[in-house]
């Protein structure tokens, strides 16, 4: 117990705290941004999903709750396919092998992010069914 307290006070003697340090943590979080909308695939797909939803909200006027129903839900995704990404990374890491643990680590990150795309398709249909329904019901 005694190493962990040590270990954790040279931790915190190395940290550097002020302006820079935010700086810096605000360059790391968009290199892994960047990265994962580099070298995945998802992330592209749920990219198009979020521009999408902008469209058809602004050409529907959606109300102010609506969009914040829609972004929490799309954000929600993309950050779980931010995790997602952060689980692959680490337990390639770990081990080269295929490894039944290792596999239920990516598959599980994997599922979290297909339920989570799921409810958000579910969700956009709350939020934008109706809109169609009254287009159609306009045009016919």
């Amino acid at each position: 117990m005694k190493q962990e307290q040590q270990d954790k006070f040279e931790r915190e003697k190395v940290k550097v705290y002020g302006p820079m340090r935010f700086i810096k943590s605000i360059k790391y979080s968009l290199d892994g941004l960047f990265y994962a909308y580099r070298y995945e695939q998802s992330l592209w797909i749920h990219g198009f999903a979020v521009l999408l939803a902008v469209i058809l909200g602004i050409a529907f006027q959606i109300k102010l709750s609506e969009w914040a129903i829609i972004f929490i839900a799309l954000g929600i995704i993309l950050a779980l396919e931010l995790i997602n990404t952060a689980i692959e990374a680490a337990v390639d890491l770990t081990t080269a092998k295929i490894h039944p643990l290792a596999k239920i680590a990516k598959d599980c990150g994997s599922a979290a992010s297909f339920v989570m795309s799921i409810v958000s398709i579910v969700i956009s249909l709350f939020v934008f069914g109706p809109y169609f329904l009254e287009l159609f019901d306009k045009l016919f």
